[in-house]
């Protein structure tokens, strides 16, 4: 069935124009999984062990101009408000031209496009990297309706980041952001250093919306398949401070891969901190067993909480 749906996909696309391509990638995801404790991320599984089960098709187009400009698209049908010109569900949009990239849509901003996340490895429901001491270093990026233009430049392992979110209602400032990464393979050393800051003002120039954030993060791979990740970040709002640490740690070797990460949040003195961990096991053919734990001991009356899951993940 795969077969006949990719041919068939693939007699359209040529059928218009002959640079054209479109190609349909998913994945899906089945297990189960569980939870303790008061907060959120327990508190979405009801603190009650149950099955997991989860399906995503995205659907990639592409082509070249007759000028060698390239250009595309894709949509990620597991995700909701797709096609929306309001408000952000997982659709895409680029152009490029030699080093010169814009993309538009469901894309991050350039905080996110600069830094590496301490997330290594995987887990059905994401259970490694959800507990309150994750930082996706998604910076400012979804302050608005989520719909983001980035331009970018990359040449010789450089590459430069800008990027903008605009306030549709006219009220807020828009988000501008600015970000740098270098990666390079020293000595049998993979390393990449990324650097990223966004700014904006929600309240359009009043006080109280100033928000600023800057970030760093330094990722390395060793040829022995150890693996360790550093950020650090620092946000201001309306003149409070929000400090982060992570770190994440991994090993690969054959079908195994083990990741572990920590983080802790700083706000006036008040910290909230947890920590993850993912299990993987190639078994070949896009099939992958999967575990993931996260623990979380939240700043206040929310305690700690930790959640689980176990289960297999598929990619086609």
């Amino acid at each position: 069935m795969k077969k006949i749906l990719f041919a068939t996909t693939a007699l359209v696309a040529t059928a218009g124009v002959a640079s054209a391509e479109i190609a349909i990638t998913g994945s899906a995801e089945i297990g189960i999984l569980g939870g303790d404790g008061l907060s959120a991320i327990a508190g979405a599984y009801g603190n009650n062990t149950q099955f997991h089960t989860d399906i995503d098709v995205n659907f990639s187009m592409s082509g070249t101009a007759d000028n060698g400009l390239t250009f595309g698209a894709s949509v990620d049908l597991d995700e909701n408000g797709a096609f929306s010109n309001t408000t952000q569900g997982g659709e895409t949009y680029f152009i490029a031209s030699g080093p010169f990239k814009l993309s538009m849509g469901d894309t991050d901003g350039a905080f996110d496009a600069a830094l590496t996340e301490i997330g290594i490895g995987g887990s059905i429901d994401d259970a490694h990297t959800t507990h309150a001491g994750y930082n996706g270093n998604s910076g400012l990026d979804g302050t608005y309706d989520g719909q983001i233009a980035t331009a970018s430049y990359s040449a010789s392992g450089f590459t430069g980041y800008l990027s903008v979110e605009i306030d549709d209602t006219g009220t807020g400032d828009a988000v501008y952001g600015l970000g740098f990464k270098y990666a390079a393979n020293m000595a049998g050393l993979d390393l990449s250093v990324g650097l990223g800051y966004q700014t904006t003002d929600t309240n359009g120039g009043a006080a109280g919306g100033d928000i600023d954030i800057w970030g760093i993060s330094l990722a390395t791979t060793f040829s022995n398949g150890l693996q360790a990740i550093l950020n650090y970040s620092d946000r201001d709002a309306a003149g409070v401070s929000t400090t982060y640490t992570g770190i994440g740690l991994g090993y690969s070797m054959n079908a195994l891969t083990i990741g572990v990460n920590y983080g802790e949040f700083d706000t006036a003195g008040a910290t909230t901190n947890g920590y993850g961990l993912a299990v993987n096991y190639d078994l070949g053919g896009g099939l992958v067993a999967q575990f993931g734990y996260g623990a979380e001991d939240l700043a206040g009356p929310g305690g700690t909480s930790d959640q689980w899951s176990m289960g297999l993940a598929m990619s086609f």
